[in-house]
């Protein structure tokens, strides 16, 4: 299951564990590189010792390559990216802005850098200014979203950069990794499927909630305030959409889901909190380790991409 993405970050296969926000640490990143792909851990808003102490816990689990998502927009990200290239991280994804200031360094460093984009016109941008690869995520996707799916998203980019392009946002199977390959993309970024993980230090309210979850239980908050969410509907979602449409101001729904995820995924507040996911967790049925979730994603794909050429390119 070799690929020009596997070539290029020196990992088994071409699956990457999105970097998400308290639930990306240590334990769930070394994890999914010890199993073959490659794992993150989620800077978010956290400060820079915090990213530090990860980096070298991960290295503890796991002599693998594993990455760390900075996300642009935190007030620690200028410390945070310092710290990624001291620490010798292989590999940088970023999200939320343009790490064109932070390039140079950690090219010097020798970190391999993906951007998540949202659209061809990013994509463009961040080949030119020096990426390795982009993440091209749809909005199936749970957190943080775009307007643009995936199956639309993924074959434009593809053709729009010379760049590896890593597909995400509606991929739970082997069926969505064969699909993602087919529309251009060299790999895939997954986050649902992994926060239920055995690995995943997740509060078991959110897995049972993620695996309980159906097709149309997910909502997306926060249009009106030009960012939107996807979550699990609950009593958050109720209260934040009747908000919205009654024109609440962007301070009122702020409150509303202050430390919403934090509560959810620490606290395992599932009926307030906000339960990120994205819609494809109606899919996820079980429980196990990165380990056992990545063969039977690899043997699910190669059954499908058997007689193909795909892995040859």
């Amino acid at each position: 299951m070799q690929t020009e993405l596997t070539r290029l970050l020196g990992i088994q296969y071409p699956i990457i564990q999105g970097g998400m926000a308290w639930v990306a640490e240590h334990h769930l990143a070394a994890a999914v590189s010890e199993a073959g792909g490659l794992g993150l851990i989620g800077a978010a808003n956290a400060p820079a010792d915090w990213v530090r102490e990860q980096i070298r816990e991960a290295k503890k689990l796991t002599d693998k390559p594993f990455g760390v998502n900075v996300m642009l927009l935190s007030p620690h990200a200028d410390e945070v990216a310092k710290v990624v290239a001291e620490e010798g991280v292989k590999v940088v994804t970023t999200g939320a802005g343009n790490p064109e200031k932070y390039m140079g360094m950690w090219k010097e460093a020798g970190i391999r850098v993906i951007p998540v984009v949202a659209s061809v016109a990013l994509a463009k941008l961040m080949e030119r200014g020096g990426a390795d690869a982009v993440v091209a995520e749809g909005c199936e996707s749970g957190g943080h979203i775009g307007e643009t799916t995936t199956i639309a998203l993924v074959p434009q980019v593809a053709d729009a950069v010379n760049i590896p392009v890593i597909a995400a946002g509606g991929i739970a199977d082997g069926r969505g990794i064969a699909a993602a390959f087919m529309l251009g993309a060299k790999g895939v970024q997954m986050g649902t499927c992994f926060v239920v993980t055995d690995e995943a230090q997740v509060h078991d309210n959110y897995k049972q909630r993620i695996i309980k979850a159906k097709d149309i239980d997910t909502r997306v908050t926060g249009r009106s305030t030009g960012h939107p969410i996807r979550t699990l509907r609950n009593e958050m979602t109720k209260k934040y959409l009747e908000l919205e449409e009654k024109g609440a101001s962007f301070e009122e729904l702020e409150y509303l889901t202050l430390g919403g995820l934090k509560n959810a995924v620490v606290e395992g507040d599932v009926k307030n909190g906000s339960v990120m996911a994205g819609q494809i967790a109606g899919m996820v049925k079980e429980k196990m380790s990165c380990k056992a979730l990545i063969e039977k994603l690899v043997k699910e794909t190669d059954a499908l991409m058997k007689g193909t050429d795909f892995y040859k390119l």
